[in-house]
């Protein structure tokens, strides 16, 4: 999937705009600067954007092309993000470091989701927020009608709602929803999409995602 990912990155052309997500946009805008963090974070548009409005902004990925562009995309707007190549797998930073955690078309196997998701949460600090964004099941037959709709062709690594509700069972629900929407968002997310939204907020330093690979 890396190479994947650096040759759909590869080109001058931002695969996904230079524009941050509608919905991040509009949930990080409610928020108070602190500090965040992006996985998965591609060319930049969304870290980029949170260091504009004030954020300490870290993100990570795996693609170096990615990395790249977002950092020559933090320089045109004149703003610093820490961006490093990394995987789930090996973290690089501290316990309650953030304020803000974002997940935008993060996917992964099923087997994955859980697993992943639980390794963010020692990192928000209580009362910390998570913003996500994922293509939904039903998102299969928009998928199959356009492909510039984008995301993952594969059921199982789309969401529901009842799944990130409960990979998120540590968390005070703000929203929580399966929407369609119409995106336009550089060339490979355009046309109609369905999606889950979802808004929470870390309610202790005890409570957790759930790790359960059978999700």
């Amino acid at each position: 999937m890396i190479d994947f990912w650096n040759q759909r990155y590869a080109t001058e052309a931002y695969a996904y705009g230079e524009q941050p997500n509608a919905f991040f946009k509009e949930q990080i805008q409610q928020l108070k600067p602190g500090v965040i963090l992006l996985p998965c974070e591609g060319e930049g548009r969304n870290a980029v954007y949170a260091a504009k409005l004030g954020w300490e902004t870290f993100a990570f990925d795996q693609s170096s092309e990615g990395r790249k562009k977002a950092l020559r995309l933090a320089e045109k707007h004149a703003v610093t993000i820490h961006y490093v190549l990394n995987t789930f797998e090996d973290l690089p930073y501290a316990p309650k470091q953030f304020d803000a955690i974002a997940l935008i078309f993060a996917h992964f196997p099923s087997a994955l989701k859980a697993t992943y998701f639980g390794q963010l949460h020692p990192l928000l600090k209580a009362g910390g927020t998570v913003i996500f964004e994922g293509f939904s099941k039903q998102h299969l037959r928009y998928n199959l009608k356009n492909e510039k709709a984008g995301g993952p062709k594969d059921a199982d690594m789309l969401y529901s709602a009842e799944e990130i509700k409960t990979l998120f069972s540590g968390y005070a629900i703000q929203k929580l929803a399966e929407e369609e929407i119409v995106l336009n968002e550089g060339l490979f997310h355009v046309g109609e999409a369905s999606v889950v939204r979802f808004v929470g907020q870390k309610t202790n330093d005890t409570g957790s995602c759930r790790h359960n690979a059978n999700l």
